[in-house]
């Protein structure tokens, strides 16, 4: 099931057209998907950009053209000689702000089209290095099978970490190649798998909508907005700044989210306007 199955779905589930998602899951990978709803979908940006948690199962010894395990097989090498030591040695070089290249068959655009489409049309992609930062890399096991080496790791990373990518280049650096088995997202930014649903539950509407005032709060520093201030916004009118230059959740005292604000010129201006002055 792709994430785009998934917003098919809960099309249906939820009788609207306006549904999206945060954060694309390969077709193989299990876990959080985040989707927004009516006017949620215009917040679903900002929660790409925070940190993300995955499981995931990599294996050393055979190389794929997607980097996990649903590609075609471009080499087999025995993997047997290599020592968890090494195993630890190359990982650890990963944790911290990194250089890394993204996956060739990845939604990542070159030249206006997607780098998989390019690569299924008979192209060769190298994508170019882009920093990341991949705060957590740890070792949850190591199984070595035949000719081959299983690793179970936990990884937390910045927004654009391509966790194929930590299999590959592992692979790469141990001269066996390598790829991922298994993957599972288990946390997007602060929303965890302990506040997650499942389709049928999607399916029968048994589940609780995160309101947009919560959800702003969690995202950004917020900013109690006065009467005056919500008519200005519903003029176009931009605020007095705000006390830093991050994003303001511009919110009325009863929790509803007014508008994103961001300083500009001096000024506290919107980004988008989600409620109109009562």
């Amino acid at each position: 099931m792709t994430s785009h199955d998934v917003v098919s779905f809960a099309r249906r589930a939820l009788g609207t057209r306006k549904v999206g998602h945060a954060g694309t899951l390969d077709p193989m990978a299990t876990g959080i998907l985040i989707l927004g709803f009516n006017n949620g979908t215009r917040l679903l940006g900002y929660i790409t950009h925070g940190d993300k948690s995955y499981q995931a199962t990599m294996v050393l010894g055979t190389a794929t053209i997607t980097d996990d395990r649903e590609g075609e097989i471009l080499s087999h090498v025995d993997a047997s000689g290599i020592t968890d030591d090494q195993i630890e040695l190359e990982l650890a070089k990963m944790r911290g702000a990194i250089m890394q290249r993204p996956s060739a068959v990845s939604a990542v655009r070159v030249d206006g089209a997607r780098a998989y489409e390019r690569v299924r049309a008979g192209e060769i992609v190298e994508l170019a290095e882009r920093a990341v930062r991949i705060t957590q890399l740890d070792i949850r096991g190591i199984r070595h099978i035949e000719s081959r080496v299983e690793i179970d790791i936990e990884v937390t990373c910045s927004a654009g970490t391509f966790i194929r990518a930590i299999a590959r280049d592992c692979g790469q650096a141990l001269g066996v190649g390598g790829h991922l088995l298994a993957l599972r997202r288990t946390r997007i930014a602060s929303f965890g798998l302990d506040s997650a649903i499942t389709l049928e539950q999607l399916k029968r509407g048994d589940f609780t909508p995160v309101a947009l005032g919560d959800l702003a709060r969690a995202l950004f520093s917020t900013r109690e907005l006065r009467l005056d201030e919500r008519v200005e916004l519903s003029f176009g009118r931009a605020l007095t700044s705000n006390p830093t230059d991050e994003i303001y959740a511009g919110m009325s005292g009863d929790n509803e989210l007014i508008a994103l604000l961001a300083n500009k010129d001096g000024f506290a201006k919107p980004l988008a306007v989600f409620a109109a002055v009562n």
